[in-house]
């Protein structure tokens, strides 16, 4: 008995050292609860190992952190890694991580400040809270329980936020600054009523949240109505292209059909002289024009069932036929089912095209074949785009280099670039192959 009232009497009063020692679990559920809550909201696709090494590493620095660091240096060194960890573990664009530091610190504030205000309503002051252990374990497990039952009810309503990952440079800018100076004000709303809780009017404090929890709603709303209007805007786009591909092949088949008699008399005239090598030369004349129809009718959403991967093809193809290049393409998958971010997959395509166009450029003979088809046999998904090319001495090595390019006034960051998102991808690889008449890049994306 004496020692079940020894451990109820330290409990019940303050005691610094079991406040630290019941934080060391209290931990491992924060890091579990948050990464289930920012990974749901945010659409973050992860595995059971990733998911785990975020709980673990974020765990074992916040409580190394509560150890050695005081407060508040310590509250905003554990925002530093639940900032750089997501980048490391789970691949987050910068303004993704942000995101998924700033969601889950909202609803713990909100949490927080119920719970305190309950509190305060009942009789127990703010001090017990923090420093009576008995108290401190209930209170930030409720905090905890709230945290989790809002991820299950975002997860039953499958609510997404809209994603930010193609939104413009500046906008993402705009929005990372705006987060930043959010996470700063609420840490020393926090810092500031927890030191002089004795000396700030509540009526005050509920305004000042009121007020930040409006700013944030407010930003979230601002940066959907923003990712909406990128994504119109590129819709907008998008149709624009479709219109001047369906112009074009509109006109390509009213001059086939208004040379159509002029054409098959012309057929006649070789077939009546029995001139086949003529006839030859005449069928393949024709069959670079149908060609170039058929490849128009490739170049359709219905074909390419992807708008990010149309626009960029779309747009790809006819500053190449301006250019006098003549591109291939052949579509035969579902763009819908590749197993790769489309905009890291956008962004290698963008990268490969634009090289092909310009070593193109320099041949007598400018075609670019563009693929795009499954291996079933080796359980891949193929882009192949391949291009005549003039330097038959290119070093296949090199050219993946940071600043090595083959051009002057040239970055040489292309590849380089490509390289980089390739190592962020177990599923991803290159495969760099030329012969005497195409260089080819083979990407490869692994199911």
């Amino acid at each position: 008995m004496e020692i079940l009232q020894t451990i109820w009497n330290a409990l019940t009063t303050e005691n610094e050292l079991i406040i630290k020692l019941q934080g060391i679990p209290l931990t491992f559920i924060e890091a579990y609860v948050t990464m289930l809550l920012f990974t749901t909201i945010l659409n973050i696709s992860s595995t059971k190992k990733q998911k785990f090494i975020f709980t673990f590493s974020f765990s074992m620095i916040a409580i190394i952190l509560s150890l050695f660091v005081q407060e508040p240096y310590n509250v905003f060194f554990n925002l530093l890694s639940l900032l750089i960890l997501p980048i490391i573990i789970f691949k987050l664009h910068i303004l993704k991580a942000i995101i998924a530091v700033i969601i889950p610190y909202i609803f713990m504030f909100i949490a927080s400040f119920i719970l305190q205000s309950l509190a305060t309503f009942i009789g127990i002051d703010i001090n017990m809270l923090m420093l009576i252990p008995i108290y401190k374990i209930v209170f930030t497990l409720c905090i905890y329980l709230i945290l989790y039952l809002l991820y299950i009810f975002i997860k039953k309503i499958n609510f997404k936020m809209p994603s930010v990952d193609n939104l413009k440079n500046k906008n993402k800018l705009i929005i990372i600054l705006n987060f930043i100076i959010g996470i700063i004000t609420i840490s020393l709303q926090l810092y500031s009523y927890n030191l002089y809780y004795d000396k700030i009017l509540h009526t005050y404090f509920l305004i000042s949240t009121i007020i930040l929890i409006f700013y944030f709603s407010i930003s979230i709303y601002s940066l959907s109505r923003t990712t909406k209007l990128e994504s119109t805007t590129r819709d907008l786009e998008g149709e624009k292209l479709v219109n001047k591909s369906l112009t074009i092949l509109h006109d390509n088949i009213r001059a086939f059909k208004h040379d159509f008699n002029n054409i098959v008399q012309a057929i006649g005239g070789y077939i009546s002289t029995n001139d086949m090598e003529g006839l030859k030369k005449y069928y393949s004349q024709l069959l670079d024009d149908c060609q170039r129809v058929n490849n128009l009718t490739t170049l359709s959403p219905q074909v390419i069932n992807n708008p990010a991967i149309y626009s960029l093809l779309a747009s790809k193809y006819h500053k190449a036929d301006e250019l006098g290049i003549k591109i291939n393409l052949e579509i035969f998958i579902d763009l819908n089912t590749l197993n790769v971010k489309i905009y890291e997959l956008t962004r290698i395509m963008g990268i490969l095209l634009d090289n092909a166009i310009e070593a193109t450029l320099e041949c007598d003979e400018k075609i670019i074949n563009v693929t795009m088809r499954k291996d079933d046999s080796h359980h891949r998904q193929l882009l192949i785009i391949e291009n005549t090319y003039l330097n038959k001495d290119i070093n296949l090595d090199k050219i993946f280099e940071k600043s090595y390019s083959t051009k002057p006034n040239n970055t040489g960051l292309g590849l380089w670039e490509v390289r980089q998102i390739l190592k962020k991808n177990n599923n991803l690889n290159l495969f760099t192959t030329k012969d005497d008449k195409f260089f080819k890049q083979q990407l490869e994306i692994y199911i």
